[in-house]
């Protein structure tokens, strides 16, 4: 596969940009924490006053992040949703992209389920957390269960009697089922949604601006958690980390070298390997911004200037942008269980497709930002009865490796959106092979 020099330089320079307060926040982290589980540097009664208020930051950190949760994801459903339903494009790519996406995205959860339930990378983390905090977890679990017995009872507990009370009491899902069906009909109305649909896109872009925010201050709230983690544990904390990152990577390698290829190879004539050389730079621009809106311009030109015509790529690539997350569906779903099985929480089976469902709802309203999969992730935990501040341990399991997470995850969730819509074009006649197939032509598009 041909790789750009020049593209691999500007993917790297933008990651550094992009993400260099997050990487030294971990690193002085794990340096400053070391010390104080060693007993170096700080007296002990410095160093135990100085952990109390590393613990209130990385705290208040998670509860700013929740804090943002409800209107983004409702903000994120409305646009989503009503801007599908006026598009001219809907009856003749729409119902093949939703299909694609569909197929793509429940492989992912399915993928991430079994891998995560057999290698169980979260049982080496219990004996990093307390009793306490493990029966607390296993208690609001089971009372959430207990609400919720048979996949009836489940299914009716999605429907709000009151959707203010449940936005009011943070009940995600009977909030998300309301939007769905609110957004839906929206998109019936015609011109006279407008109003509405302008609120709303207002709140969504006002909210990503707010997670940008958020993901900027980032490097203090990872500082005070990574710190905590590694004072209290020490370095070994990491070697229970590479575990978890093993297991999600085998999952983004098996959506993205199989999982795509397969889809391509029966669905399309597309040829997978000289696809993949054609969208190479936005591949690695994905990896170095963490950021699928940021690398929408360059996917839209690859595409484009590779032999996809125009009229597929301006419908499939900005939707699948906003709504295709398969490779954050994919680690949320990891990431949930992995928790439950740090805090030896059991799943029944009703619970483990709940975490999968919540996860393809939580990743199509992920917003295409770095960091936001750790954001709407909360979605899927209130499905189980928890909170982020419950998890706080956990937590910094999942923010220690995160960035480097992101990236790969967003690399694997521009590739689906330029693989659907490959396919797409494949089906529609609307893909000129000659171009497609003769790499040496391309044009550099950075």
């Amino acid at each position: 596969m041909k790789l750009h020099v020049q593209t691999l330089f500007v993917a790297i320079g933008l990651g550094i940009k992009r993400n260099w307060h997050i990487f030294l926040a971990i690193i002085l982290g794990i340096i400053v924490g070391n010390w104080i589980f060693k007993g170096q540097v700080f007296p002990p009664n410095i160093a135990q006053f100085f952990i109390k208020i590393l613990n209130i930051i990385g705290q208040a950190f998670i509860k700013i992040i929740q804090m943002v949760v409800i209107p983004l994801v409702c903000s994120a459903i409305v646009v989503g949703i009503s801007s599908i339903g006026d598009s001219k494009q809907i009856g003749k790519f729409g119902t093949k992209m939703v299909i694609y996406y569909g197929i793509i995205t429940f492989l992912a959860v399915l993928i991430g389920a079994v891998l995560v339930l057999s290698f169980r990378p979260g049982d080496g983390v219990q004996d990093f957390i307390t009793q306490a905090a493990t029966l607390e977890i296993q208690s609001s679990v089971k009372t959430a269960m207990a609400q919720q017995e048979g996949f009836g009872a489940l299914l009716l507990g999605m429907i709000p009697q009151n959707p203010l009370e449940s936005l009011a009491k943070g009940e995600m899902i009977p909030i998300i089922f309301f939007a769905l069906i609110f957004s839906l009909a929206l998109s019936k109305v015609g011109e006279i949604n407008r109003p509405i649909v302008s609120f709303f896109e207002s709140v969504f872009a006002a909210t990503m601006k707010v997670t940008d925010w958020i993901m900027i201050i980032a490097a203090p709230g990872i500082f005070a958690l990574t710190t905590v983690a590694v004072s209290n544990y020490g370095l070994d904390i990491f070697s229970t980390i590479s575990k978890f990152f093993g297991v999600v990577f085998l999952g983004f390698c098996i959506q993205l070298f199989v999982v795509y290829p397969l889809l391509m190879k029966i669905f399309s004539k597309v040829p997978v390997g000289t696809f993949y050389t054609a969208i190479i730079e936005a591949l690695l621009v994905a990896f170095g911004t963490a950021s699928s809106s940021a690398t929408l311009p360059l996917t839209i030109a690859c595409c484009e200037k590779r032999g996809i015509s125009h009229k597929v790529c301006s419908f499939v690539l900005p939707l699948g942008a906003t709504l295709n997350m398969d490779g954050t569906a994919l680690f949320q779903t990891i990431a949930v269980i992995f928790l439950t099985q740090a805090y030896d929480v059991n799943l029944g089976l009703i619970q483990i497709i709940m975490i999968m469902i919540l996860a393809i709802i939580a990743s199509s309203t992920c917003a295409g930002i770095p960091g936001a999969g750790l954001i709407t992730i909360a979605l899927v935990l209130n499905g189980l009865g928890l909170r982020q501040e419950q998890l706080v341990v956990g937590f910094a399991f999942l923010f220690a490796i995160d960035r480097v997470v992101d990236m790969i995850r967003t690399t694997v969730n521009v590739a689906s959106d330029a693989v659907v819509a490959a396919v797409i074009a494949d089906n529609e006649n609307e893909i000129n092979y000659d171009l497609l197939n003769n790499p040496d032509e391309f044009k550099d598009i950075i």
